[in-house]
């Protein structure tokens, strides 16, 4: 007889800066059929899986927009980045067996299935995995805050937010070598601290809905299953 998981359903949130692993841009296969491979273990946990997945290594619309390019534009321009990484990670998912759908915020039925709330649960009460695409469908908002939504939409126990490091950090550790790793952060230390782990939209709306959030590497292979058993290095964020 197999232990209950701790957790029934989860978001995790993926930027796409995780997904170029060594590369400058673009996609890492390896990277991308590793973090599928992590997906698959934590279905076999018992546990309904869905994600949100970032643009950043396409195109950003903040950058966009710095760059002298009106920001709504921008911001679309994200969104579109964002359906090309959820069909790369939905042909991943299916490559090892895992029954994937895609739904975008923005409509384009010929490529994947519109969002639709009710659907969504459906999908994941059948075992499969959601990816929702093109954040929240509206510019001036990030993948963060799309992913805070839509774990809160679809009842999650908790959002995962996957990055290149192991935790909330007092600085960048890649930058700065005597950065402090976190343990446990409260969603006011986070916006107080100006940590930017995640924008304040998302934080705030984590914190309304009392929402837990983790923070872990992705890249490290095995740690998406390994933080849902409560081990590894990651950072919880909660209310106190």
């Amino acid at each position: 007889m197999t232990d209950t998981p701790r957790y029934k359903r989860v978001l995790l949130k993926v930027s796409g800066e995780a997904l170029m692993g060594k590369r400058e841009y673009g996609l890492d296969t390896e990277t991308v059929n590793a973090i599928a491979s992590d997906v698959r273990d934590v279905l076999a946990m018992g546990i309904e899986v869905c994600l949100v997945i970032g643009g950043g290594n396409i195109f950003r619309g903040i950058a966009g927009a710095s760059a002298g390019m009106e920001r709504a534009q921008a911001d679309y321009m994200g969104m579109l980045a964002t359906v090309m990484n959820a069909l790369a990670m939905q042909s991943a998912l299916e490559k090892i067996d895992v029954p994937t759908r895609v739904q975008s915020a923005i409509s384009m039925e010929s490529v994947c299935e519109p969002y639709i709330r009710r659907r969504a649960i459906r999908h994941m009460e059948k075992g499969r995995v959601v990816i929702f695409a093109a954040g929240t469908g509206n510019p001036f908002f990030t993948t963060d805050t799309a992913a805070a939504l839509r774990a809160t939409e679809m009842n999650c126990s908790v959002l995962l937010k996957g990055t290149q490091v192991d935790g909330v950090y007092s600085a960048d550790p890649r930058k700065v070598r005597d950065a402090e790793r976190y343990e446990e952060l409260t969603y006011l230390e986070v916006l107080s601290r100006d940590l930017n782990v995640m924008d304040a939209s998302a934080i705030s709306l984590s914190r309304e809905n009392k929402l837990p959030i983790i923070v872990f590497n992705i890249q490290a292979p095995g740690a998406f299953p390994a933080v849902l058993r409560g081990e590894g290095l990651f950072t919880r964020i909660v209310e106190t």
